[in-house]
């Protein structure tokens, strides 16, 4: 007898686990239901737990979030704490961005980063508009552009992911803010940017935008996250060939250098 019970229960555990079969169902339903409350409405995206009214996000978790301050107000680059507000970082004193000035309020790190990546990588609809609303709430005091612009993916790459991340952040942001958006072009599929430093991602972004003109005189170009600035950079240079004469860089989260090499 005792050796049939034995054996019975070898047959309810799951091999190389402590887990028997019968939990099994339970874990995997736990797993359901944290799936299920990050995509449903009215929850935190971060804790899960009932959102802010209005908003996917619970207070406290807002407030913890990775805020970008103090930041380079030129390339939004993170500046260390205590740093002199308005003060320019080294990299736009010795080489100032071809866009006049950056707005990206949060840092990619923490849950941040995670949000960015199932946006980006796991196509996320509930993701992707939980970062709209982080714009649009940070951006109740920033003038109105007269046009916004997503940073394009060359036809390969759109194909391969699927999706353009930043155009989806942009034609759902520009009806909020009620400014047109205008599309701009990727004429080459570079290489991929990572490895490379600011001066080799300049040099394989040069030439690689065109934006059909003529551009209204201030514009807004918007990326999910902003890394060293070269994309942006080369196509500010494209929007001001367009007509442009003030350029603004905008996006999600800002990478800090000192996370990149």
């Amino acid at each position: 007898m005792e050796k049939m019970a034995s054996k019975a229960t070898a047959k309810r555990q799951a091999p190389g686990t402590g887990y028997r079969w019968t939990q099994w169902p339970r874990l995997a339903l736990s797993g359901l239901d944290v799936g299920l409350r990050r995509v449903l409405p009215g929850r935190c995206a971060f804790c899960l737990a009932p959102g802010k009214a209005g908003q996917p996000w619970c207070q406290p978790c807002f407030e913890a979030l990775p805020w970008n301050l103090p930041a380079c107000p030129r390339c939004a680059e993170p500046q260390p704490s205590g740093s002199p507000a308005g003060c320019l970082c080294g990299h736009c004193l010795a080489q100032p961005p071809k866009f006049d000035r950056a707005w990206v309020p949060l840092r990619y790190q923490d849950e941040v980063a995670s949000l960015m990546q199932r946006f980006k990588f796991q196509a996320s609809p509930r993701a992707g508009s939980v970062l709209v609303a982080m714009l649009e709430t940070r951006l109740t005091d920033i003038p109105r552009p007269d046009a916004l612009l997503a940073v394009p993916l060359h036809p390969n790459r759109a194909r391969q992911r699927g999706f353009n991340q930043a155009e989806w952040l942009a034609r759902r942001l520009a009806p909020r803010l009620g400014v047109p958006l205008r599309l701009a072009r990727r004429l080459e599929d570079t290489p991929s940017q990572r490895g490379l430093d600011r001066s080799e991602r300049r040099r394989n972004l040069k030439g690689g935008f065109e934006v059909a003109g003529p551009l209204p005189d201030r514009v807004a170009l918007l990326d999910d996250v902003m890394t060293t600035g070269a994309t942006l950079d080369a196509l500010a240079q494209a929007c001001r060939r367009a007509g442009a004469e003030e350029v603004e860089a905008w996006a999600v989260a800002r990478t800090p250098f000192s996370q990149l090499w």
